[in-house]
């Protein structure tokens, strides 16, 4: 009994850091932490907004951080069983860093403008799938970039630009890295063996991870697609990093700024 235990947890690590994931663990392991996601915000992060007087997309906030931290903890955690420390060597990929820094703050900017004009230009899209998931108990809750003003109107500015403020950080530059250091470093060269396929199935679980904001899977598989297969493509996660957390945190600080000028 006693090595059946010691070799359960040896054969989960062996099983994770190997070099291909099947397709059903790769889709487990995409989707599940949208599910843990969805569950702490109706379970933690609605109610104990609501009992702050915050809008709800603070509460979205939280049960990311709830989830996503974990993950990391989880990816440092691997790294410990495979090298004897808390490291993230042999558990990510494609962080050789192969793509020259001319190059990539090139393609970097690229994918940016790419994925910002894209998020702007479909987002009548957005609205009009939104329609089909008002049954949705959190459909208006600011679980997407899409309609977090539209959570915030009717808070007082005070409170609006503090929510704003908070989480800029997280939403805008550490979450988003958190995801790619796992849908991109870990997840995605574990595909590899579906070829030129491993960065469209990568794209799309990403954009069904987003459990929250469903009616945005659409348009989130166009305007993320690009950086993901770029990043696949060249081995290199610092393209895919420098889209998402680019982008989100460029939306995040010009979205604050606004608020503390008054111009929305």
């Amino acid at each position: 009994m006693r090595a059946f235990e010691d070799a359960r947890p040896n054969g989960i690590v062996t099983r994770l850091l190997g070099d291909r994931h099947s397709l059903p663990l790769s889709i487990v392991l995409h989707l599940v932490p949208g599910v843990l996601i969805v569950a702490a915000y109706l379970l933690i992060g609605e109610p104990f907004v609501k009992a702050i007087g915050c809008p709800a997309f603070m509460g979205w906030a939280i049960a990311l951080c709830l989830v996503l931290l974990p993950v990391l903890v989880g990816l440092l955690w691997l790294g410990r069983k495979h090298n004897g420390r808390f490291s993230l060597h042999g558990v990510l990929h494609y962080t050789d860093k192969p793509v020259s820094r001319g190059k990539l703050m090139a393609m970097v900017i690229g994918l940016i403008l790419w994925m910002m004009v894209l998020g702007f230009a479909l987002a009548p899209m957005n609205n009009f799938f939104k329609d089909f998931f008002t049954w949705l108990p959190y459909a208006d809750t600011g679980g997407s970039g899409n309609n977090t003003y539209l959570d915030l109107d009717g808070y007082s500015h005070s409170i609006m630009l503090t929510t704003m403020a908070i989480c800029l950080p997280l939403t805008g530059i550490s979450l988003p890295l958190i995801e790619e250091l796992y849908f991109r470093g870990f997840l995605l060269p574990r595909i590899a063996h579906l070829g030129g396929w491993a960065p469209v199935v990568n794209t799309v679980l990403f954009a069904l991870y987003h459990f929250w904001s469903p009616w945005v899977f659409v348009s989130r598989v166009i305007f993320t697609f690009p950086g993901f297969w770029f990043a696949w493509r060249e081995k290199d996660i610092r393209l895919s990093i420098g889209m998402h957390a680019g982008s989100t945190s460029i939306l995040a600080a010009l979205g604050t700024i606004a608020l503390a000028l008054d111009l929305i």
